[in-house]
């Protein structure tokens, strides 16, 4: 049940804090370098593509669009959310992003441990590059078939 209490019983009860409370430090960036990026975006767009030219059907010509559409907006509105700058402009500005250099000779920690730039990279692209070998491969066998 709820009881009704006055400002007095609040104030009574009421704890006032004078300390500044710290704010949390917050990392952007996502570390990978802006190229590994690309090649995801450019692998989901490419299988987009290939689609289009293997199905080339009038009524999946809007629905394509759409897709490459939430693609590109799917990568860029993250990459715009990585600019924003901090609420408190005395502060540093947030790391920058792993150069590609950086990341296949220096490698990247991750929550498990070091990883290599290599199998960071083949990490990231594995699904990109397998959803286009499976584009290709639907698209082989659709003409195939047809």
């Amino acid at each position: 049940m709820s009881k009704h209490f006055t400002r007095e019983q609040v104030a009574e009860q009421a704890g006032i804090r004078t300390e500044v409370r710290k704010s949390v430090e917050v990392d952007r960036s996502f570390e990978m370098p802006k190229a590994l990026y690309g090649a995801t975006v450019g692998c989901y767009l490419g299988f987009v593509g290939i689609m289009a030219i293997g199905f080339p059907t009038p009524g999946l010509i809007i629905p394509m669009v759409i897709f490459a559409f939430f693609i590109v907006a799917g990568f860029t509105l993250p990459a715009i959310w990585t600019r924003l700058q901090a609420s408190d402009p005395q502060k540093q500005p947030h790391k920058d992003q792993l150069s590609t250099g950086r990341l296949f000779g220096n490698g990247i920690m991750t929550h498990t441990g070091l990883l290599s730039g290599k199998d960071a990279a083949a990490q990231m692209l594995v699904l990109p590059v397998l959803i286009v070998l499976w584009g290709i491969a639907t698209a082989t066998i659709a003409a195939i078939v047809t």
